[in-house]
């Protein structure tokens, strides 16, 4: 048992196992995520933005600066796989907004950079990021609440 594990709590929310309460936590994330994701990406696009992964690209694709970010740390970053990777970032470069470059060495990789275009747009994509994310979840947590909750969530992936 690791150190966050609790021991064996009594089953609430009448589960049979309290185990289940793992189960309901990932349904309840999955919840929120498609209750909030069809607003911000309305919002998105009506700044033509087509996908909410767009500001993380952008913002690490920016934040790299003038040496630029690879698309293998970008991959990690994220938590996305090359081929999902590689489709925004064509889409995000058939805009305007970033360029790549091949990356130096032996490997295929590629350096991606931001454009003129590009540059301060995720500023834009975080304003709606925050209107909506705090209008919906204010009302239901306090600002501790919500710090313990996503020092929680933290602890879920790797």
């Amino acid at each position: 048992m690791t150190t966050h594990q609790a021991q064996t709590a009594q089953p609430q929310f009448g589960d049979a196992d309290p185990r289940i309460a793992y189960n309901r936590v990932f349904f309840a994330i999955l919840r929120i995520h498609r209750t909030l994701m069809p607003q911000i990406e309305k919002a998105l696009r009506e700044i033509g933005v087509p996908d909410p992964i767009w500001y993380e690209i952008l913002l690490a694709t920016e934040e790299a600066g003038e040496d630029g970010v690879q698309m293998q740390v970008l991959q990690r970053r994220l938590f996305v796989p090359q081929y999902a990777l590689s489709r925004h970032v064509a889409r995000i470069e058939k805009a305007g907004l970033i360029r790549r470059a091949a990356a130096g060495g032996a490997g295929r990789g590629q350096i991606l950079y931001i454009a003129e275009p590009g540059r301060g747009l995720h500023a834009r994509i975080w304003q709606i990021y925050v209107e909506r994310i705090q209008s919906a979840l204010a009302p239901a947590l306090t600002t501790d609440e919500a710090y313990d909750l996503v020092r929680t969530l933290n602890r879920l992936y790797r």
